[in-house]
């Protein structure tokens, strides 16, 4: 069982590990750093540790805003994708995980900017507490420097009646750390999957504040409140021998006034480079947004599926790839992911669209999504599409043998990949790597299957006349019907056909036992590769990555699950 995760989820550890042990080598090195770097001598007299837990943390935030945008610049995962030659094998699966390791960067983000601000919290307050009667001693007088001309202060409070809230909102270091933190905050909390599914609009538009985010965080060190003894001063007072004796530090020319200035900010350095790629992929996406996208046939689904053919100027794709359509009349903002269901061999690209939200809800009133009549491309809203970008199901025909797995509307990745297995078998080119496709179905609502159906019963007959019919095993699952539905299909069970997809292959009733359906791919493929792809909810994923793991063999010479997920 170990053997077989190693196999699936190995190189994911590696990287996730990776990505720990730096973070840990940046926060500790930086740490004792500061507890130990002589010229933040006086500074730790003032602040202690909380200096070296500031300062780290600081460090790591900045190192985890550089990776944060690089999984999500869409352009450029698709290009190294692309390169088969520095991308193969399991590597390649990793980028199908980039949206998952923004997340954990994120987390990342989420834990350093947290204590980055208590320790700072704590810093105010010993900064306001050292300026009081009660600091005595070598406190007092690092604290009194700067009253006197020709000295420069360690301590940004100047007097200790000062409201230290009032006098760190004055600074530029406390204005951006508190938008900073609102725009943390609303990033995260806008994130969560109990948003993203009741509005993805809200999270949509609330993650755009990212751009804030970025601009205080370049500025956010400038105001350079943490201070630290210049290098010249160093030079003319040694810390050794003139601390204890800072009563004489305006009288003996050992030991002169040691002087002070800020740090130079580095964040912009961290973020210049991700920024300047993800604007990039701004400036692309805008240059695809001005090209003019034709809508050649506009079909309404009676399972509440509309579905659009398009053409557009030097677009290429590939079986399994997804585009981001705007439609302005609607939002001159949103991008919306979808999956193309079209094959490279057709003249045009096309998507299903299901109404999961405000914004398909109102695509699909737009497009007259209530008739199944073929709507009149002159009077249609105008859309922009931006991609094609790779997923997953790209990877397909790297394997001899494949398994594809969806759940309702999931199955619109496939669509685009049988088509092409269609075309293949059509033109009988080389023969491909690709020699066995078993592909499951689950859905519950049988209006669903009408737009599909007839594509597997065109593959079907296919396959059937180029006497192929081992090439594809597909098993659809109805896990819901009425009663009427009921005695209709028992009234025409013994018909050729089946009487809800039309198709050879009988409907399943119910959910897969995926024990019983990996075990008889594992005893009908004992020394294969396979790969496992699926597109659907969180629950069934897990499961299917269960099933992978459990069924794939230890020996390196038998059977192997490789699973893949679609995600956009």
């Amino acid at each position: 069982m170990m053997g077989c995760w190693i196999l699936n989820e190995g190189l994911s550890t590696i990287l996730v590990l990776s990505w720990l042990g730096i973070n840990f080598y940046l926060f500790i090195d930086t740490f004792y750093w500061y507890e130990e770097e002589e010229s933040f001598h006086y500074t730790r007299v003032i602040l202690g540790s909380t200096l070296a837990w500031a300062r780290a943390s600081a460090l790591c935030l900045n190192f985890n805003c550089m990776l944060i945008l690089i999984p999500v610049s869409r352009n450029l995962i698709s290009f190294i994708r692309g390169t088969s030659i520095c991308c193969g094998g399991p590597w390649r699966r990793q980028l199908d995980k980039n949206l998952r390791f923004h997340k954990l960067v994120a987390y990342g983000i989420a834990v350093n900017a947290t204590i980055h601000i208590v320790a700072h919290f704590f810093n105010l307050e010993r900064y306001h507490w050292s300026q009081s009667e009660e600091a005595q001693g070598l406190l007092a007088a690092l604290s009194k420097l700067g009253n006197t001309p020709n000295e420069s202060y360690l301590n940004p409070v100047r007097t200790f009646p000062t409201n230290t809230t009032t006098e760190l909102l004055r600074t530029i270091a406390g204005v951006t750390g508190l938008v900073i933190s609102l725009a943390l905050v609303l990033i995260m909390t806008s994130s969560t999957e109990f948003i993203r599914q009741a509005s993805y609009e809200l999270f949509w538009y609330t993650h755009h504040v990212f751009i804030v985010f970025f601009l205080s965080l370049a500025i956010h060190g400038t105001g350079r409140i943490v201070r630290g003894q210049t290098q010249d001063s160093l030079s003319l007072h040694n810390i050794t021998c003139c601390r204890d004796r800072y009563a004489e530090w305006q009288t003996v020319a050992q030991c002169p006034v040691p002087q002070f200035s800020g740090k130079e900010p580095s964040a912009w350095k961290w973020i210049l480079g991700p920024v300047v790629l993800y604007a990039c992929e701004r400036i692309i996406r805008f240059w695809r947004f001005q090209q003019e996208v034709v809508i050649t046939k506009v079909v309404s689904h009676p399972s509440g599926v509309l579905e659009l053919h398009m053409k557009k100027r030097g677009f290429k794709m590939a079986p399994g790839q997804y585009i981001l359509v705007q439609c302005p009349a609607i939002s001159s903002l949103e991008w919306h992911p979808f999956t193309l269901t079209s094959a490279p061999q057709e003249d045009f690209f096309s998507v299903h669209i299901r109404a999961a939200g405000d914004w398909t809800a109102a695509l699909l009133e737009a497009f007259g999504a209530e008739g199944q009549a073929l709507q009149e491309p002159r009077s249609l809203p105008r859309l922009a599409v931006d991609g094609p970008f790779g997923t997953a199901l790209t990877d397909v025909f790297h394997y001899p043998v494949c398994v594809c797995v969806a759940a309702g509307i999931g199955v619109t990745p496939f669509a685009a990949l049988l088509k092409s297995m269609w075309y293949k078998c059509s033109e009988a080119q080389t023969p491909l790597k690709l020699s066995k496709v078993y592909f499951y179905w689950i859905c519950r609502d049988a209006r669903a299957f009408e737009w599909f159906a007839d594509l597997l019963l065109s593959l079907e007959t296919r396959m059937s006349e180029q006497g192929k019919t081992h090439f594809l095993s597909y098993h659809i699952f109805l896990t819901g019907w009425d009663e009427n539905q009921a005695f209709h299909i028992a009234l025409h069970w013994d018909e050729n056909t089946d009487v809800i997809t039309g198709l050879k292959q009988k409907t399943f009733y119910g959910r897969p036992n995926w024990n019983n359906e990996f075990k008889q791919i594992a005893y009908n493929h004992p020394s294969s590769s396979i790969g496992v792809f699926f597109c659907g909810p969180k629950a069934l994923s897990r499961t299917l990555q269960k099933m992978c793991r459990l069924y794939s063999s230890a020996d390196p010479r038998g059977v192997h699950f490789y699973y893949n997920k679609e995600s956009f």
